[in-house]
């Protein structure tokens, strides 16, 4: 490769390192003072560039503090397309977050420095809580359109790659809800073995008289 056919890839790579410091700076800042305490400027000045670079880069600071969790839907969706073709949907988007949160090469939300702290306040602030939900959309679309291709459909007129990622992203959901409540920054595979088995078995059968209600919050594994 000559040095001008090497240009497109260096650019690449120095946007990529410019984005992760102004993610990096966002991530500190917002955890130190609290999302309504900092401004853009100072994430940009924080990250040595300036305020128009920021905005090539992200759309607000919430975006920018969230950066660190947006690639665990990618993850989940990279894993999604991996599992066989036989798996039914909704089995298969289970198998594939549990996939991502068994990743050695990717370390996911639960074994992150500080994440916890982040989406515990994310939980608190609704302009943070409304980028993560955002953020969430966005790896839900790719799913039922990944669904949709593993099924043969046009997701636009059979329902069911929507039903599926919505019921698999609302357990995913649920789960982290409840490890952020719990207060065990370890613990959401837990919960999200939980939410999954809840969805596929207790939510569709008659509660039997006297069973107690299904519970994660006294540490339970299955």
């Amino acid at each position: 490769m000559n040095r001008t056919e090497d240009v497109p890839e260096r650019r690449s790579r120095k946007a990529r390192r410019t984005r992760d410091a102004l993610a990096q700076a966002a991530f500190e800042l917002v955890l130190e003072r609290g999302v309504r305490h900092v401004t853009v400027e100072e994430i940009a000045q924080a990250a040595d560039v300036d305020r128009r670079t920021f905005s090539r880069h992200f759309p607000n600071k919430e975006a920018a503090a969230l950066d660190a969790v947006r690639g665990g839907g990618d993850r989940i969706n990279r894993a999604l397309r991996a599992r066989p073709a036989a798996e039914p949907p909704l089995t298969a988007y289970r198998r594939a977050v549990l996939d991502w949160l068994d990743d050695p090469g990717a370390e996911p939300w639960h074994q992150r420095p500080r994440i916890f702290e982040l989406l515990v306040m994310a939980e608190e602030e609704p302009t943070l809580y409304a980028a993560y939900h955002h953020i969430r959309v966005d790896a839900q679309e790719e799913s039922v359109a990944i669904i949709a291709q593993r099924l043969g459909v046009d997701p636009l007129r059979d329902i069911r790659p929507a039903v599926a990622v919505a019921a698999g992203a609302g357990a995913l959901l649920a789960a982290q809800a409840a490890w952020v409540r719990g207060g065990r920054p370890a613990a959401l595979p837990e919960f999200v073995v939980h939410a999954f088995d809840a969805l596929s078995g207790d939510l569709q059968e008659s509660p039997q008289d006297g069973s107690a209600p299904h519970s994660t919050t006294q540490g339970s594994t299955s």
